[in-house]
């Protein structure tokens, strides 16, 4: 009967992690602790879609215990270069190795049996990738339902409800570029998985991607509480997935880049941690073998052809840029000798444009 479960649960696992990336349910929007709730700041609401009130977080909460509890996310955000090599090594948590096999795609994984006052276990994955830095493509394999159902069977639904276009207002409530980097995307998602012995799960979140000037991305999310249901698509409800803290930090290095990621979640539903962190586990070791195919995939890999499509729109956009600057030229010429024409009637004028 457990391994039943545990393999269900695995199937069940990979859908349950967050449209682009998810944070505390409840402390990225509150700060807790011991003391009473405090709400978001006001200025972080604002109607981004039309007739939608939508929330951020507090990003300086958010932030905060993403880098305390990643090293990686922590050095980035300093402003220091370089992957887990460039690490100080000091760690202010209470980690359990779980695996440690540099040979292995995610060569490092770490437990902490509660983080937040939250007995749900934080875990830690480390991975070391090969190619190019491109957080949109890593972003892509979580968000776009096509390209996760190549590492995930288990997803029936996965879209981006409520983009946010004003990225400029976002970054001016960031505030601090050096530290917080430039958002670059941010929105409400939502995913749901598909029927198995364990029911449907959904979650609804807000979550963003960040871009430094050292060339680390990284992605951040948050959970979003009961009061922004009214943001849930229309349908059955399913029991709450909760991720209660997510980030992914990925620092170039040479020839490559490393990742960082976090994930601390609550399944739902009452299923015990014992069964679900060999799921997530399972579920995160997938999705970085997918990601190590990906970028790794050398000429004819659906990156390169992603990278050829790239260079082959710049180039379409500069030949169109260069036909707009000839037609622009030529409607000049055509105005400009339509004048002279008209001006040709009038001899008093002409020496105002030709010389004898």
């Amino acid at each position: 009967l457990v391994t039943t479960t545990t393999t269900t649960m695995k199937s069940f696992a990979t859908a349950a992690i967050i449209l682009i990336s998810t944070y505390s349910g409840v402390d990225a929007f509150t700060a807790t602790g011991k003391s009473p709730l405090v709400a978001a700041p006001v200025a972080t609401r604002k109607e981004w879609t039309t007739g939608v009130e939508i929330e951020l977080p507090d990003f300086d909460t958010l932030f905060d215990r993403v880098q305390t509890a990643s090293p990686l996310a922590k050095h980035v955000m300093e402003g220091n270069s370089g992957g887990f090599e460039s690490l100080a090594g000091n760690d202010s948590l209470k980690w359990k190795k779980l695996e440690n096999n540099e040979r292995k795609t995610v060569h490092r994984i770490d437990k902490l049996d509660s983080y937040q006052n939250i007995k749900t276990p934080l875990l830690r994955f480390r991975s070391s990738i090969k190619g190019p830095l491109i957080g949109e493509r890593f972003s892509h394999f979580i968000m776009d339902l096509e390209e996760r159902k190549k590492w995930d069977d288990a997803c029936a639904r996965n879209e981006e409800v409520y983009p946010i276009d004003d990225l400029d207002a976002v970054n001016t409530i960031l505030g601090d570029e050096e530290k917080y980097g430039t958002c670059t995307r941010v929105g409400v998602g939502y995913t749901q998985t598909k029927q198995s012995i364990i029911s449907p799960r959904e979650q609804l979140i807000i979550g963003g991607m960040q871009e430094f000037q050292n060339g680390a991305t990284m992605l951040w999310g948050t959970e979003m509480e009961e009061q922004h249901n009214y943001l849930l698509p229309e349908g059955q409800r399913h029991t709450r997935a909760k991720s209660h803290l997510f980030a992914a930090t990925l620092a170039p290095t040479d020839g490559g880049f490393d990742v960082e990621y976090l994930l601390q979640m609550d399944v739902g539903g009452g299923v015990p941690n014992f069964l679900a962190t060999p799921a997530l586990v399972d579920a995160i070791k997938k999705l970085f073998d997918h990601t190590k195919r990906y970028f790794e995939g050398g000429e004819g890999s659906e990156l390169d052809m992603h990278l050829k499509s790239l260079s082959s729109r710049g180039s379409d956009l500069e030949v169109l840029r260069e036909i707009d600057e000839i037609e622009e030229s030529f409607t000049v010429e055509m105005d400009f000798s339509k004048e002279a024409a008209h001006l040709h009637d009038d001899a008093s004028l002409l020496p105002l444009f030709f010389t004898p």
